[in-house]
């Protein structure tokens, strides 16, 4: 009995354990589980939809991205979600996952503080979180963390010190806080870590002295301390950590000698990067044991002495830069380098390196892609066989001591993007070969002794952004095939040489250009009517010539002019007044010209300091400051006074008849306001080409659904091959859509008035009845072939967005061209115009893109001519209509002054072309629901400026960020964007930029961007 009794109290002992640990183990699991829906919950983006797997249908252990121990079931030992774009915060309730080891949360964009509750996962071994947007300070209680080995925080925006505590955790192998805004000295406590392999504190602001603690880290592979505020010597010991292979301390301030045993005590050294210091010494011949080395940057310090002589021991050497130093050796190092079948970049500019290229400069490797001698002493000839070296992207030799001529076999480099030769005694003509080098994008050829013509060839490169060949001895003409170059952006200079002629019309073909000077030459005639299309140009000198006439008109439209020089030429008549209204013109030199009469008192008139106006002595008035005679009042002399009073009488009765013909007019005006919209309409239909309905009905298969292309709010378009074979565009009134008609003749009136590259052409109308009796009328443009931005930027506006929403994807590049494109076309309508026009309905389903991608404004029925606008800005009114009900435009575009009865203006185009641009590159509609009804795209781009500008780009553009140096190209161009389109739709209307200070900045842009594309990192 006693013995039964104590089995069934076991068992019951055995049973009340058993419930207590299933309770406690589940107990637990939960806890994981509910932690991982507090992580979850904190998500504010999941564009991957990586956490859709975290929900109830499934046990934690088995959501994505979450691991869990064998040992221990349902406990999360591993969370793993790298690359998801995720966008949220991280919660704090991470700190409850007591059994997680591994934590792996890079390149998403978690933001918001780092939660402390981390310190409290004592297991943790690996903390990953780079490329984020954390901020705020390191969290201080990582230290108790102490069985970490890696702690990555790289690339996010955390501030304060790094914690002393930092050295207690002894296990640590990896620890990267680069990339970061971090302050303060560098911890002596770090020397203790002493497993530690890779310690990355660059690209932060971190200042003091390199710890000496930091040399008894003997297991480093790498030390990178780059882009800081640090100062004094580099601790010696750290070089002679045998393992080590990077060594990264450039763009700090620190001196002193600390080559002297590189190479010796650390052969495996493959990165070696001390540029933009305070480097002192010389290079040492020990240098070339290190032979796994591939990159040395040791430019901009005060290295003196000779090259090392052996440096083509180093095998594998693929970037080697000692630019800006005081070296001092001749060329002889270059054979050596023959044997370095890997080398790309050789940059050597600003040294005191003498002596000729040696042949074996032509032997190098066929890889090479830089090469950088300039401001030095060398000598002697180009060598005859540079054109052995085809990979060759960039040659820079300017300012030395180059004699002879360009060898023809230059033209073989047609890789070639960078020709630099200026500063040279170079002579003989420049080779037409060059011509063969279409990817040049900067040939600067000036200060040379060149003599001959200008070859026509040069015209082939048609990538120029940079074209100088200013300081030679140049004749003949300015080639057309040169003038036309659409691409150049930066300079076209052929200032001081003897080339005549005249100007050519070709100029006009200039309209990405920021300087153009032809000053000192031999040219004349009249300046061309086409330099007004050159709407970029902030400087243009044209002084020392002999151009006569007039100072043209067609200097008006160039509003982003800051300094023009037409000194020293035969310029007559009167200082044009307009130059006054030129409202960014820095300095204006008319010199010894022969202009006559009053002076200008406006604008730059104003400061005498910024005018030069002498040698005309026909002038007067002006600012006191210009030291001119008072201007006589206009008077007639006796022998005059019979020819003056005809004039007064002949005047007198012009003025009369033209007091009758205006009151003819308006009769007439008064009589006609009964007649039908068709009849008011046929004046403008009469300017162009008319087509029947009946040949519009075989053009587009009887108005088939195959052939519908898009609707709008007046019309349906509809894609048609006319008779003669032509296909076109043709957009199909609705006449029962209230002010169909009254676009119609909008359309007309303005597109048949106006010619651009970047406005819809308009090619002919139909104003006729169909086959039932009924009006009917249409617009026939230029059918273009890409269709509109709006398919491109919202391909499911096709409904077909899973099938083309890839291959219909616009670049970076390419949407700042269309961007560019856009605000030239409403540029000309606001300032190339006269009367001058408002579009009053900038969007993206109206701007279409022809074959190359070139985009053209169009659809004109909201179009409003300048001069009209006084009296049509509330156009409803007339009919009796609310001021409401007269805002026009589309929701979203629409500038707010419009909803408060203002009159239409340049600057609510501005406004509306300010979101297209932040539409464009967010790729989000200025209508979605997110912004809700006081937080519009303008709003939401600001708010996101600077710092999280990445956050809100357009996805389709991370596919172009193939690296961080991409990135970062990236990230500061789309900054650049998102200001220019923010300041165009400022809520104000005189806050706004207005479009030529866009272009020009935009243009700008475009160029830093495709510079930082081409640059060779030297």
């Amino acid at each position: 009995m006693g013995k039964q009794l104590f089995l069934i109290l076991n068992s019951i002992l055995l049973w009340s354990w058993s419930s207590i640990t299933i309770s406690k183990a589940y107990s637990q699991n939960q806890t994981d589980r509910l932690a991982l829906a507090f992580l979850k919950n904190a998500v504010h983006k999941d564009p991957f939809g990586v956490l859709s797997s975290w929900n109830d249908s499934t046990h934690h252990c088995e959501w994505r991205g979450v691991l869990c121990s064998k040992r221990h079931p349902g406990r999360v030992t591993s969370l793993v979600l790298r690359s998801q774009g995720l966008d949220g915060f991280l919660s704090p309730h991470i700190g409850n996952l007591s059994f997680l080891r591994v934590i792996f949360l890079q390149n998403n964009r978690f933001h918001g503080k780092i939660p402390p509750q981390i310190g409290n996962l004592l297991q943790l071994r690996v903390l990953v979180l780079s490329n984020n947007s954390f901020g705020g300070s390191i969290p201080s209680n990582l230290s108790c963390c102490s069985n970490l080995k890696n702690l990555n925080l790289i690339d996010n925006q955390l501030v304060g010190g790094i914690h002393s505590d930092l050295g207690s955790l002894t296990r640590l192998k990896v620890l990267g806080l680069s990339r970061n805004s971090l302050v303060g000295p560098i911890p002596h406590s770090i020397g203790n870590l002493s497993l530690l392999q890779q310690l990355s504190l660059g690209v932060n602001v971190l200042s003091g002295e390199i710890p000496k603690e930091l040399s008894r880290l003997k297991r480093l592979i790498l030390f990178q301390l780059s882009f800081n505020k640090l100062t004094g010597d580099v601790p010696a010991g750290i070089l002679n950590i045998s393992d080590i292979m990077i060594f990264d301390v450039g763009e700090n301030q620190l001196w002193g000698s600390f080559l002297n045993d590189v190479g010796t005590a650390s052969p495996s050294l493959y990165f070696l990067g001390a540029d933009n210091n305070l480097f002192t010494g010389m290079i040492p011949s020990t240098l070339t044991n290190a032979t796994g080395l591939e990159m040395l940057f040791l430019h901009e310090n005060d290295f003196h002495g000779p090259i090392p002589k052996n440096l083509g021991r180093l095998k594998g050497l693929y970037k080697i830069d000692l630019a800006y130093n005081h070296l001092q050796d001749d060329l002889s190092f270059i054979s050596s380098l023959v044997n370095c079948s890997n080398l790309k970049i050789l940059a050597m500019s600003g040294n005191l390196i003498h002596g000729s290229l040696p042949r074996s400069f032509s032997n190098l490797s066929t890889s090479i892609e830089g090469f950088s001698m300039s401001d030095n002493r060398i000598q002697g000839s180009i060598p005859l066989a540079l054109g052995n070296l085809f990979n060759l992207s960039f040659l820079g030799l300017r300012n030395n001591f180059l004699t002879n001529c360009i060898p023809h076999s230059i033209g073989a480099l047609s890789n070639l993007q960078q020709l630099a030769l200026s500063g040279n005694m170079l002579t003989g003509e420049i080779p037409s070969s060059i011509g063969n080098i279409t990817l040049l994008s900067l040939l600067d050829l000036s200060s040379n002794i060149f003599q001959g013509y200008i070859p026509q060839s040069l015209g082939n490169c048609k990538q120029l952004i940079g074209f100088d060949l200013s300081n030679n001895n140049l004749i003949g003409l300015i080639p057309i095939e040169i003038m036309g170059l659409s691409s150049l952006a930066i300079i076209f200079s052929l200032a001081n040489n003897n080339l005549s002629g005249s100007l050519p019309l070709q100029v006009g073909s200039l309209k990405n250009l920021g300087e153009l000077d032809l000053s000192y030459n031999r040219l004349s005639g009249l300046i061309p009517a086409s330099i007004g299309e050159c709407l970029v140009l902030e400087g243009l000198y044209l002084e020392a010539n002999s151009f006569h006439g007039q100072i043209p008109e067609a200097l008006r439209p160039l509003r982003g002019l800051q300094e023009l020089d037409l000194s020293n030429n035969n310029f007559s008549d009167p200082i044009p007044s307009f130059l006054a209204e030129l409202s960014l013109l820095k300095y204006l030199n008319l010199s010894f010209n022969r202009l006559e009469g009053q002076v200008p008192e406006g604008g730059l008139f104003l400061n005498a300091s910024s005018v030069s106006i002498y040698g005309n002595t026909e002038l007067c008035g002006g600012v006191p400051g210009l030291k001119l005679p008072l201007c006589k009042s206009p008077s007639f002399p006796k022998s005059s006074s019979t020819k003056a009073r005809v004039i007064y009488v002949v005047a007198g009765s012009l003025l009369c008849l033209a007091l009758l013909l205006l009151c003819l007019s308006i009769f007439y005006r008064k009589k006609k306001q009964t007649t039908t919209n068709a009849s008011i309409s046929l004046s403008f239909e009469n300017q162009f080409l008319r087509i029947s309905y009946e040949e519009l009905l075989r053009a587009t298969k009887k108005f088939s659904k195959t052939n519908l292309i898009g609707k709008g709010r007046y019309g349906t378009v509809y894609k048609g091959i006319l008779d003669g074979g032509a296909t076109v565009a043709m957009k199909v009134l609705n006449l029962m859509q209230r002010g169909a008609s009254r676009s119609f003749i909008s359309e007309c009136q303005t597109l048949g008035t106006i010619r651009h590259r970047n406005l819809v052409k308009i090619l002919s109308v139909c104003s006729s009845v169909d086959f039932c009796g009924n009006d009917f009328k249409a617009l026939i443009y230029e059918f273009m072939a890409n269709g509109s931005l709006e398919e491109w930027l919202h391909p499911e506006t096709i409904g077909r967005e899973d099938e083309c929403s890839e291959s219909r994807n616009l670049r970076l590049v390419q949407r700042l061209n269309i961007a560019i494109d856009i605000a030239t076309a409403i540029e000309y309508l606001h300032k190339g115009c006269y009367p001058a026009i408002v579009h009053g309905d900038v969007k993206p389903s109206n701007v279409l893109l022809d074959n190359d991608m070139m985009a053209q404004v169009g659809d004109f029925g909201l179009a409003k001519i300048i001069s009209t606008v006084s009296t049509e800005a509330i156009g409803v009114q007339d009919q009796g209509s609310s001021t409401s009900t007269g805002v026009r435009g589309s929701i979203g575009y629409v500038p707010p002054e419009y909803g408060m009865g203002h009159r239409v203006s340049t600057l609510g185009d501005a406004y509306s072309y300010g979101i297209l641009l932040l539409e464009m590159f967010t790729g989000k509609r200025p209508t979605e629901e997110a912004f809700g009804q006081y937080f519009n795209l303008h709003n939401f781009v600001q708010m996101a400026l600077p710092d999280r500008a990445m956050d809100i780009i357009d996805l389709r553009f991370l596919s172009e960020a193939g690296d961080r140096q991409q990135e970062m190209k990236i990230r500061d161009c789309i900054i650049s964007i998102f200001e220019v389109g923010v300041a165009c739709s400022m809520e104000s209307p005189p806050e706004r930029m207005g479009m030529t200070e866009a272009i020009r900045k935009l243009h700008l842009i475009k160029v830093s961007y495709e510079a930082k594309e081409r640059m060779i990192d030297m």
